[in-house]
């Protein structure tokens, strides 16, 4: 693989990027979720750069086919990763799309470095402000279901990664029709990352406190959340991040999962265009 393909970090951490469409287009990055790498937004990136616009996604840190240093497994790393990414390719008027873990990134990478070389942001079914049960966030999911997680990426996390797209992508549903090729792709998307990393990560994604880096957020935000996400509920994330976005708005999509950048993805592709063109 060419070493064109990656941007090496301040830490020497390698990040894994790809990118399609005209260097001439406007530029739309995207921030995948855990355990996944930047292949779980192939559907977008395929319908952005055949309509013109410059797509981009990067594998965090121990995801992917970026390495695997045994350290930086937090927020700030992730979000100074990505300014790398933009750094090195010199990107401004950017549109900024995190799903899950990665709108925690998203939200941190403005929050540190400002949006300078940001136009929008869109974050789907995103972390943010926070997921852990905490004084201030009572109605958040208790310490128990992380921890189970946990147990799971260091138990067996080749059958974990198997057992969770039930859920993620809504499949345990009534009427569901599971597909095995999505099933299996998450399985080798999750097995293509550290085991430390993954483990690590949990934390990062769980615990955060994303509030102050929400009302940093000053473009245009566009939150997009299944009500029936079973991985990041509605209520405790996107409900309460769209109070603290400056110029934030809620699309709730009926009846969509977790995973709906994959079983949802004509509607997630016609957002995600409408709200950058608009």
């Amino acid at each position: 693989m060419s070493k064109s393909n990656y941007v090496t970090t301040s830490d020497g951490t390698e990040i894994y990027f790809k990118e399609w469409g005209p260097k001439t287009g406007q530029p739309v990055v995207f921030s995948h979720g855990w355990p996944l790498n930047g292949d779980a937004f192939e559907d977008q990136m395929f319908f952005l750069a055949n309509r013109g616009y410059r797509v981009i996604a990067h594998d965090r840190r121990g995801h992917g086919r970026s390495s695997q240093p045994g350290f930086g497994n937090d927020m700030d790393h992730y979000a100074d990763d990505l300014a790398a990414v933009t750094a090195a390719l010199d990107l401004s008027n950017a549109v900024h799309v995190g799903h899950s873990t990665g709108g925690g990134e998203v939200a941190r990478y403005i929050g540190r470095h400002g949006v300078k070389r940001v136009a929008k942001a869109v974050l789907i079914g995103a972390v943010t402000p926070t997921m852990a049960k905490t004084d201030w966030n009572p109605n958040g999911l208790p310490m128990s279901v992380f921890d189970g997680i946990r147990a799971g990426v260091k138990g067996d996390r080749a059958q974990l990664f198997k057992d969770f797209p039930a859920a993620f992508y809504g499949y345990n549903r009534p009427g569901a029709k599971p597909s095995q090729g999505v099933i299996d792709t998450f399985w080798l998307q999750g097995m293509q990352g550290s085991l430390l990393a993954q483990y690590e990560c949990v934390k990062a994604f769980s615990e955060t406190d994303l509030r102050e880096d929400l009302k940093k957020i000053t473009v245009p935000t566009l939150v997009l959340h299944g009500d029936d996400d079973q991985i990041v509920p509605l209520e405790i994330t996107g409900k309460v991040a769209v109070t603290l976005l400056p110029k934030g708005t809620l699309k709730v999509v009926a009846g969509a999962p977790h995973g709906m950048c994959t079983t949802h993805k004509e509607l997630v592709n016609e957002e995600l265009l409408g709200f950058i063109k608009g």
